[in-house]
């Protein structure tokens, strides 16, 4: 007798594919949000004038919202309409970019600061001794308290703080996303399809930043201005460092998306028939399970509804958080997770430094080149991994041996990334001495020579010419310059008296604004680098949805929400905040040459030690992700004990099946003799 299995065919605009349409289109709105943000933090910190650090908790603000309510929000949000709180917290998010870019309509006009008229001729005339112009300015004077409260009060305005605050409430309303929809997804699909999901989510969120990176760098072109000011009198441009371009207009195109995107999540239901699942399939997903998770108790009572109340809900948080941190699995994948996501947000955040210093390459191209070149391969990567896990239907031991095998196919490509160098730029008193010698120098006076002594030059300021030498000098003053014709941007300098008196002299002694460029070997070098890069992000890339399926079948069904929130709660604080802080004071530790601030003080770094560069940034890398294959390697350990006790324990509980089948089969032949005794005549069918 043949018993033929019966599936309900799923409508193809099913609630569950709705919700997954609307996911994937809040992910890429908040991943578009959010990279935008990334690429306006330069021009954010030019308008408002303010250091380095302040802008950096700016950033962080985002975080901070976040880590407040991430952990209630998780908890309490998965008892209740889980779709319709994504809805608000999108609303929440649209809301936060429009008060981040409403101070630009309270503010005056934006006034950059130029300097052209002191070295400017008029009617193509030459000036004369540019080199003693520059030292008259007084740029090595120190301000008073005064003069510097002053400059500080008109160049800054306290409206960033609207900044501040829209940040942050991005975060707040970014929280409910991804622990709610996740877990409401994994609920009512099918175990073979969530990976294929969450891939499909993570790619369609990976194309987020690549057009949020793109309108970072349209916006960056337009003035900050525009429409406002007639463009013709502004005498910077884009690639000018006092340039300030329409940051604000970028936070209303990506609000107004946000907005958009959490409309959907207010029409779809609290919950859903689970996806074509059998009672077979259910008790075999359940078994699963329970190989990983330890105190997983099902109870044989029939579902009733409970009613809901706040204090019933908060009075079991605790338990359920004891509960949730007495699972080793769990504890270990999140200590491996945080480790990772410090190395990957410290690499994240300085890669375009990285390739600006070590390559030559401008931060506008670094840029644009990641947003073109490394997140298609993510995205590639992501939806490898999903498919490799539903073809093959891994199990969770398969899963971990997939993100243990990529990952060290991903840390070999990094390995690789640190033979393919660039000799430092050469600058004369920094990378090199004035006669040619290589020699790396973090000290000031050494960018004093005979050659520039008489000159009276400010050692505090970054200003470069490329020399017809091919050398690269701190300003025209170190060079010795002693006169100037044009005017702006095409200002040349000559009869520079340090050309002459190089290694490699020149008849021409005249230099341009700007840093010279680098050698035809480094542009080699960097397409090598960018196409190993490719590789290694498409490499780590497959490894991430199995990571989430490792994660979301180690933990108990009812507490697959909290856990994702506690989850992302510390792989936040303890992986997004730190990185930067203290991969940037390493990587500061390299640098030769500081700018300084409008109001004085100490600014950014200018120029870097590549070789010091180098190895602070991708050692920090390598040390970290080589302890989070250490805890890979534990976890993997830990999974395949439980893999062995389970096998035995069905090993042994077989026999005794075998016994009461047995048992059960006599006692059922007896009851059918004793009927047939009884009843003679009936006929009996076995």
């Amino acid at each position: 007798m043949s018993v033929e299995k019966k599936t309900a065919q799923e409508p193809c605009c099913s609630k569950l594919k709705m919700f997954l349409a609307a996911m994937c289109f809040v992910y890429f709105a908040k991943a578009f949000q959010g990279s935008y943000m990334k690429s306006s933090i330069t021009q954010i910190e030019r308008r408002f004038d303010i250091p380095s650090s302040l802008i950096g908790l700016i950033d962080g603000s985002f975080e901070v919202g976040n880590l407040l309510v991430i952990a209630f929000v998780s908890y309490f949000g998965a008892k209740l309409h889980r779709p319709r709180l994504i809805g608000a917290g999108c609303l929440i998010m649209a809301l936060g970019s429009f008060i981040t870019a409403s101070p630009h309509f309270f503010q005056g006009l934006y006034k950059y600061e130029t300097t052209v008229s002191h070295f400017s001729a008029s009617n193509g005339t030459e000036r004369i001794l540019p080199c003693l112009t520059n030292g008259s300015l007084a740029q090595d004077e120190i301000p008073t308290l005064e003069t510097q409260a002053e400059c500080e009060k008109a160049a800054s305005s306290s409206l960033w703080i609207y900044v501040f605050l829209g940040n942050m409430l991005r975060g707040v309303g970014e929280t409910p996303v991804m622990p709610l929809g996740l877990s409401y997804l994994d609920d009512f699909s099918r175990e073979e399809n969530t990976a294929l999901y969450m891939a499909l989510i993570q790619t369609v969120g990976i194309m987020g930043p690549m057009f949020g990176f793109m309108l970072g760098s349209f916006c960056a072109k337009l003035y900050v201005d525009i429409g406002a000011v007639d463009l013709d009198t502004i005498s910077i441009n884009h690639k000018d460092s006092r340039w300030v371009g329409a940051w604000w207009l970028g936070f209303l195109l990506t609000g107004g998306v946000m907005l958009l995107a959490g409309i959907p999540f207010w029409f779809l239901p609290k919950s859903l028939p689970k996806q074509g699942e059998t009672e077979t399939e259910k008790k075999s997903n359940e078994g699963e399970q329970d190989h990983f998770i330890p105190d997983n108790k099902h109870s044989d009572a029939p579902d009733k509804p409970v009613p809901v109340t706040m204090a019933a809900l908060a009075k079991d948080f605790l338990p359920s958080l004891k509960k949730l941190f007495s699972n080793t699995i769990y504890l270990l994948l999140v200590c491996t997770a945080f480790v990772q996501v410090n190395g990957f947000i410290g690499m994240i955040t300085f890669k375009p430094k990285f390739m600006e210093q070590i390559y030559g390459q401008s931060a506008s191209r670094a840029i644009f080149l990641i947003g073109i070149m490394n997140l298609p391969a993510v995205a590639l990567g992501i939806v490898t991994g999903g498919f490799i896990m539903k073809k093959f239907k891994l199990n969770v031991l398969g899963a971990t041996k997939i993100c243990i095998g990529t990952s060290l196919l991903a840390f070999s490509t990094l390995l690789i990334q640190y033979f393919l160098q660039c000799d430092n730029t050469q600058v004369p008193g920094l990378t090199l001495s004035y006669q040619g010698v290589p020699q790396v120098s973090y000290q000031q006076n050494t960018l004093i020579s005979p050659c520039n002594m008489g000159c009276s030059c400010s050692l505090k300021h970054w200003d470069p010419i490329c020399a017809s030498n091919g050398l690269t000098y701190a300003s025209p003053c170190l060079a010795g310059c002693q006169s100037s014709t044009g005017d702006g941007k095409n200002m040349v300098f000559h009869n520079c008296t340090c050309i002459g008196d190089s290694p490699f002299p020149y008849a021409n002694m005249s230099a341009v604004l700007g840093q010279c460029p680098r050698k035809s070997d480094c542009d080699f070098m960097f397409k090598l680098y960018m196409g190993v890069t490719v590789i290694g992000a498409f490499l780590s890339a497959c490894g991430a949805t199995p990571g989430y399926i490792i994660l979301l079948r180690s933990i108990n069904p009812e507490l697959k929400s909290l856990a994702l929130g506690i989850y992302t709660l510390i792989v936040r604080t303890l992986g997004g905040i730190p990185p930067p802080v203290y991969f940037g004071a390493l990587i500061d530790r390299a640098c030769l040459k500081w700018g300084t601030k409008q109001c004085g003080g100490r600014g950014a770094c200018r120029i870097y030690d590549s070789g010091s560069f180098r190895n602070a940034f991708l050692g920090l890398i390598y040390g970290l992700y080589s302890l989070s294959y250490i805890l890979w390697g534990v976890v993997y350990i830990r999974l395949s004990h439980r893999e062995k006790k389970l096998a035995l324990k069905n090993q042994l509980k077989a026999p005794e099946q075998d016994t009461n089948d047995v048992s059960v089969g006599n006692g059922n032949a007896s009851s059918a003799i004793v009927k047939c005794s009884e009843n003679p005549d009936q006929e009996t069918t076995i």
